[in-house]
């Protein structure tokens, strides 16, 4: 079986606190975006091993243990020990530490694909706490339509935005931003205006007041970051915003008025349509 998980920006992401966890409690919109990675399962009637993991594409460092997809499998394999040996390809496009949500998502179908290819009928709400084991973000991925999301990011509300009537440009300079050192730069505080409130207002007004908090901090510490941003909102765009903790920026343009790419091959650009 073979599926193709996709990426997702956020709408604003406002840190609202520190919680005794140690996680943060924020409050954002996920967006899934139609930009894919490639991820097949087939079942391994060869091999002793449980989950044999092979990736191709963009590079990911560390054993292929460590690999979320494997996780998923591992996590599903402790409480439904019927579910036999597989093969995993994993073929990676959608770039890494960028904030663009990819290895989440690649969780999150895994979790989906076991479930339809074995059969095991699980909810959706059993997926959901099942990724929520995976990452913070991986819930969302379950659902995969716009939401906006609390706590730590797994609870979700969906909600109505359809953005088709644009087009979405995703720049990324290729810097790989670590998402505990740039929480460890926010100062948390209530926003003057909720980002749900904010969303459902014209995009037009989004650039003056839909904020992601990371942005400060990364924009210091990777200068060229806030160049793409100014950049994308000089060549045109309605919005632009950096995506997550970064260091991915994308800018939301009229279909009308085509981006006219000028980054070289130091960065990675993707247009959807």
């Amino acid at each position: 079986m073979l599926l193709f998980p996709n990426c997702k920006i956020n709408l604003g992401l406002t840190i609202l606190r520190k919680r005794e966890d140690g996680f943060h409690d924020l409050e954002t919109v996920f967006y899934p975006i139609h930009f894919t990675d490639a991820l097949e399962v087939i079942t391994n009637t060869r091999s002793e091993a449980v989950a044999e993991f092979v990736m191709t594409g963009l590079k990911i460092d560390g054993p292929a243990t460590d690999n979320l997809c494997v996780k998923a499998y591992q996590l599903l394999k402790k409480d439904l020990p019927q579910l036999p040996a597989v093969k995993i390809h994993l073929h990676k496009t959608i770039p890494t530490g960028a904030g663009l949500g990819g290895g989440s998502a690649d969780a999150a179908f895994m979790l989906k694909l076991l479930n339809d290819k074995f059969h095991l009928n699980l909810s959706t709400s059993q997926l959901i706490n099942y990724a929520l084991q995976l990452g913070s973000d991986c819930p969302f991925f379950i659902l995969n339509k716009p939401c906006f999301a609390t706590g730590r990011g797994e609870k979700l509300e969906e909600i109505q935005l359809d953005l088709s009537a644009y087009q979405v440009v995703l720049i990324n300079p290729r810097i790989h931003i670590n998402t505990a050192w740039a929480f460890s730069q926010i100062n948390p505080s209530l926003p003057e205006k909720p980002v749900k409130e904010i969303i459902s207002q014209p995009i037009s007004s989004w650039k003056d007041e839909l904020k992601n908090d990371f942005e400060e901090a990364v924009f210091t510490a990777h200068p060229q970051v806030k160049m793409i941003k100014e950049d994308l909102y000089n060549q045109g765009a309605v919005y632009a915003s950096m995506s997550g903790s970064g260091s991915t920026v994308f800018g939301i343009f009229h279909k009308a008025s085509p981006f006219p790419v000028k980054y070289g091959a130091e960065y990675f650009t993707k247009i959807i349509n």
